[in-house]
């Protein structure tokens, strides 16, 4: 039986992850903003480069002031994240690029639902007939958003749910390893292989031309991205590391008002009924599959 302190305890430590998701969900969805005003100038793998270059100073510089000790028993995991949030990353970005703002978020955040099947696979979580529903809702719900595109899936779209994959991989590792890392030490291994895998996209293959920019312009929307995405990634670090992930997944998809408002800003057209319909369905299949049975006392 929880005594009185120990769940004013509990509750206070969900509410401070719901506040750090709501401000990732609304830092995040205005740096997606900035991502596809530089779209216009840059390919996607140079904002993802030169977006985690910064961020990267960010955080060393931040650790420079306040250091930590670094485990170095769990390091194949920090990698990992690193990997999968660059993947995440690139997949979203160039979703971004291509399709409206709203529904390049809202196929990222089929994420939770990935979630829930690696807890099945991988960590042996049940899955309940309830989350089953949920899975079969939210995965509908991609259908819906895809299907005015015509009968021939689109690679874009596919990206976007490839992001979602990716980016539900990273947030399974951060919680194996939440406990023994500082937050930055977690979000300085995303960026730095952030900046590695696209370097070496952009050294080594003929995807891109690698560029060096001088517009002013263009490298201040790099550093007020590099900020956004920076302090939003701190939020959701902080926020798994503080709440279970059902709920912080559920309160993620805040974003998907504000990707669509900044979207609508930028000059995209008003989702039609069928993105409605299908962000609706994503979004009540994250919420009920967020939702736990309560255990009986």
């Amino acid at each position: 039986m929880l005594n009185k302190y120990s769940i004013i305890s509990k509750i206070k430590v969900i509410d401070k992850g719901i506040l750090f998701m709501l401000s990732s969900a609304l830092i995040g969805a205005l740096s997606g903003a900035v991502a596809k005003i530089l779209s216009d100038t840059m390919d996607p793998i140079e904002i993802v480069f030169y977006r985690n270059l910064l961020g990267v100073i960010i955080v060393l510089y931040s650790l420079k002031k306040i250091p930590v000790a670094i485990d170095m028993s769990k390091l194949n995991l920090l990698v990992l994240r690193g990997v999968f949030g660059t993947l995440a990353m690139l997949c979203y970005f160039y979703t971004i690029a291509s399709i409206p703002l709203g529904e390049a978020v809202i196929l990222n955040k089929t994420s939770p639902f990935f979630v829930t099947i690696f807890a099945y696979y991988l960590m042996k979580e049940s899955i309940s007939m309830s989350t089953i529903l949920a899975l079969i809702i939210g995965f509908l719900g991609v259908i819906f958003i895809i299907k005015p595109f015509g009968l021939e899936i689109s690679f874009e779209h596919i990206l976007g749910i490839l992001g979602g994959f990716f980016a539900a991989a990273a947030y399974a590792t951060i919680k194996k390893i939440k406990d023994i890392y500082d937050a930055r030490i977690i979000m300085l291994s995303f960026m730095g292989i952030g900046v590695i895998i696209p370097l070496f996209i952009l050294l080594f293959t003929s995807f891109v031309e690698f560029k060096i920019y001088t517009d002013p312009i263009v490298w201040a929307l790099i550093a007020f991205m590099a900020v956004l995405s920076t302090a939003s990634q701190w939020f959701l670090t902080r926020a798994y590391s503080l709440s279970a992930a059902s709920i912080i997944g559920v309160i993620s998809y805040t974003s998907i008002p504000f990707a669509v408002g900044f979207g609508l800003m930028l000059g995209d057209e008003i989702p039609d009924i069928y993105a409605i319909s299908g962000i609706a369905l994503i979004a009540l299949g994250g919420i009920l599959v967020g939702r736990k049975p309560r255990k009986k006392e």
